[in-house]
């Protein structure tokens, strides 16, 4: 897909982490601006530094600005260990830039209810509308617009048409689901393909790893123990990105996304398999800015 456009507002002017104009700013290699104060806090706070170990027995020199090395071995080893650091320090600070960018985004928290009018019929869902989980029946329900009658998918009763917004979904001890937005003139009947030129722009999950779904999928890498999945939208930039929450780290981001109408979260759950295999809900959990 073609890049997100670049727009020179407000927010381009503005640190990630504490949301106010730039103080001494600062960049980073990946290319995020901070004030100076807010990201050496920050990374005070959050990353644990790794240290290069010196030979306890260096080879003895008179002057080590014009040592000869030897044997050539040693210069390897002491590259190796200096490529080592780098590699290190680079994923240090990418995490550090991904864990200040989703704070930046949970900012933009919206309150997501499930719809059940749109709910497939073997889909139960909550009182409150937070929860949702397979059945494994179908209901006779009478069919209404808004229902999906194959796809176990169930829209929220919310959506957006402009601007940013954010909401979490635990996944917590489920096999598969998938979950994203999609566009209010999506088809809802018989079978479906999920792309974002059908209007869905979703990340799906199952033990192989992710999917974002398109033409063709893209295949991110697993990442274990995953537990609540953070999704965000710039409407008016077209971008969908994809968070591990409390891993604090960006999973996938869709940029250039083109949306007309007004975009809707959906959730999948998956089904329920025999002995109890994927019965766990979907759940859309509060944000929690204090972590």
């Amino acid at each position: 897909m073609a890049s997100a456009k670049t727009s020179w507002s407000e927010e381009n002017f503005s640190c990630s982490i504490c949301l106010d104009v730039f103080s001494s700013p600062v960049s980073t290699p990946c290319g995020h601006n901070f004030c100076r104060t807010c990201i050496t806090k920050f990374w005070d706070e959050q990353v644990q530094y790794k240290y290069l170990q010196i030979p306890e027995n260096p080879p003895p020199t008179r002057d080590w600005t014009t040592v000869e090395v030897r044997p050539p071995s040693y210069v390897g080893t002491l590259r190796r260990s200096l490529d080592q650091l780098e590699e290190t320090l680079n994923m240090e600070m990418k995490k550090l830039c991904d864990a200040a960018e989703l704070k930046r985004v949970q900012q933009y928290e919206v309150d997501v209810t499930l719809d059940p009018d749109t709910a497939f019929p073997g889909l139960i869902l909550s009182n409150d509308g937070k929860q949702v989980h397979d059945g494994t029946v179908v209901k006779l329900l009478r069919d209404n617009p808004k229902r999906f009658t194959k796809k176990i998918h169930v829209l929220a009763r919310q959506s957006f048409s402009s601007g940013r917004f954010y909401f979490e979904v635990q996944v917590k001890d489920k096999t598969g689901w998938c979950l994203g937005v999609a566009r209010e003139s999506i088809n809802r009947k018989g079978e479906i393909i999920v792309t974002p030129e059908t209007g869905y722009w979703t990340l799906y999950y199952d033990n192989d790893g992710f999917v974002f779904r398109d033409k063709p999928a893209v295949r991110v890498p697993l990442r274990a123990e995953l537990q609540k999945v953070g999704v965000f939208v710039d409407y008016d930039e077209g971008l969908v990105s994809f968070y591990d929450v409390e891993a604090r780290v960006h999973i996938y981001s869709a940029t250039g996304c083109s949306f007309t109408e007004p975009l809707y979260p959906i959730l999948c759950p998956g089904y329920c398999y025999y002995g109890g295999i994927n019965s766990a809900p979907l759940i859309i959990s509060p944000v929690n800015l204090t972590d």
